[in-house]
């Protein structure tokens, strides 16, 4: 394997290569718009559907076309704009202007939105390009697999016989083996960071009401967030970077104002784990752990004392198991059919009962589907049950029993593994177990970013997870920043290597 994200015998080689090594490259003039677009697309063609991965559900058919057009602006302005001809992968519940966005849905195939999502507008107007838009499990209802009836089941890059979580399982996929530069996932309770970790990915869940969840098809609008997966903490912070920020269009994104810096990237601090107080959270590690999964977790550990960080261990969040218990609410009906109508006249299908009607999904949704179509929870967003994460009197007390109790211990974040267990096979619906991404994050509102841990049973990856306070992303990118520098365990996986 050459060197990666460099120029290996005077070409640029695409290869891990991250958003600061391809604009080297424009700079350098070792590499165009056209031809980095070109050769990732060359790269979709040679490992996508002949390995079998199947994370694409399609590409851009006008990505050259727009990769000539920024490559004419660069030559005329002479200035790169912040993500300035970045591929994209998107996610298929994020609306493209004028691509198919269909939510892994049969029932959707064809449509095409006449606006894009607020998330993708913002990065194209950066300079980013929508290279193509990835698998995911159907209307996101899976946490352990993408399979979905548009485009059938993706698998990790990885070891190609396991899973590679869901629901944005294309995205990481895809990411993880180079097919796209940097990639947007959605997160309702482990759909970036899930993904992100069995992939070698670093997965940023930010604070609810700091990005914009407009023109993304929910699963419950009351958890989702959407945002980056990427190859390096530095890659999804400079997406952060972007999408962060107030949308009128998003009410909650309210709360964001006054809370968002000039930047993100002055966070970036090799540095960053020096003097940090992390608690370990004893009472997800210790859940019936993967013995390889365990042994990982404790080298971090180790590894974060190593780098600075003076370590609490336990850290335990008083009546942790009354607080965080029954705290979904199964909105998905509601929010989704207010997605359906947004769409116009032209979306195939105006609601769920019409996408159960159809008979279009797969097979193994349709308990999910019926569960949906039989709750009636409608709540408004300031309600006291059932409401957003600022209204809502249960997630407001579960968030300050966990902000709290860091305070007492004067903590800048929680740690605990993503998973506690490896990947499940293809095709083994038991052996999805291990899964803390769901427990906190989602219901309180708090961030959490998952970053790559190492590797268990044949070169399955592992992540690590840091829990912080709202709007406390500045701490954790300095955090994840500083133990990704002082470990390196990212890799490509072998089999998708040039």
């Amino acid at each position: 394997m050459g060197k990666t994200g460099a120029e290996v015998g005077g070409q640029f080689n695409v290869e891990e290569a991250t958003i600061a090594d391809i604009h080297t490259a424009f700079k350098k003039g070792t590499c165009s718009c056209e031809q980095l677009v070109t050769t990732y697309l060359q790269r979709i063609e040679k490992y996508d559907q002949p390995t079998k991965l199947n994370a694409i559900v399609l590409t851009n058919p006008k990505a050259l076309q727009l990769a000539r057009d920024l490559d004419a602006e660069y030559r005329q302005t002479k200035k790169l704009r912040p993500l300035h001809c970045i591929p994209l992968i998107v996610k298929d519940n994020f609306n493209t202007k004028g691509l198919q966005t269909a939510a892994g849905s049969l029932a959707m195939k064809g449509f095409e939105p006449e606006t894009d999502a607020y998330q993708v507008r913002v990065l194209q107007e950066a300079g980013a390009l929508v290279l193509a838009k990835s698998n995911m499990a159907e209307w996101a209802f899976s946490p352990m697999v993408s399979i979905s009836s548009i485009a059938g089941e993706t698998l990790n890059p990885y070891n190609l016989g396991h899973v590679p979580a869901g629901s944005s399982g294309g995205t990481a996929a895809a990411v993880a083996a180079n097919l796209g530069s940097v990639g947007l996932g959605s997160d309702t309770g482990n759909s970036i960071r899930g993904p992100s970790s069995h992939n070698a990915l670093v997965g940023f869940r930010s604070t609810l009401g700091l990005t914009s969840r407009a023109g993304i098809a929910p699963l419950y609008l009351r958890n989702d967030v959407g945002g980056p997966m990427a190859r390096t903490v530095e890659d999804a912070t400079r997406i952060l970077e972007v999408i962060a920020g107030y949308d009128p269009v998003d009410p909650l994104t309210k709360h964001s104002q006054g809370k968002v810096p000039a930047n993100y990237r002055q966070f970036l601090d090799k540095n960053g784990l020096k003097g940090a107080r992390i608690g370990v959270l004893r009472v997800l590690s210790d859940k019936d752990p993967d013995p390889q999964v365990k042994a990982l977790f404790e080298k971090a550990i180790a590894d974060l004392k190593r780098l600075g960080a003076e370590i609490v261990d336990p850290f335990e969040v008083p009546n942790f198991a009354e607080v965080s218990e029954d705290q979904w609410c199964s909105v998905f009906q509601h929010d989704i059919n207010q997605y359906l109508a947004s769409l116009g006249p032209k979306a195939p299908v105006k609601n769920l009962q019409e996408v159960a009607a159809s008979g279009k999904y797969s097979a193994y949704i349709k308990e999910n589907l019926e569960y949906e179509l039989s709750q009636k929870t409608a709540p408004a967003p300031d309600a006291t049950t059932c409401g957003d994460a600022y209204h809502d009197t249960r997630r407001i007390a579960f968030r300050e029993a966990v902000t709290g109790a860091m305070k007492k211990y004067r903590l800048d974040a929680i740690i605990y593994p993503t998973w506690n267990h490896p990947p499940a096979k293809v095709g083994d619906f038991k052996g999805y177990k291990g899964d803390n991404s769901q427990i906190i994050a989602p219901h309180t509102g708090l961030p959490a970013f998952t970053v790559p841990m190492g590797y268990t049973y044949d070169n399955l990856p592992a992540g690590l997870q840091f829990l912080g306070d709202m709007y406390a992303e500045p701490t954790l990118i300095k955090l994840t920043y500083s133990y990704e520098q002082g470990t390196k365990h990212r890799k490509p996986p072998v089999r998708f290597s040039e």
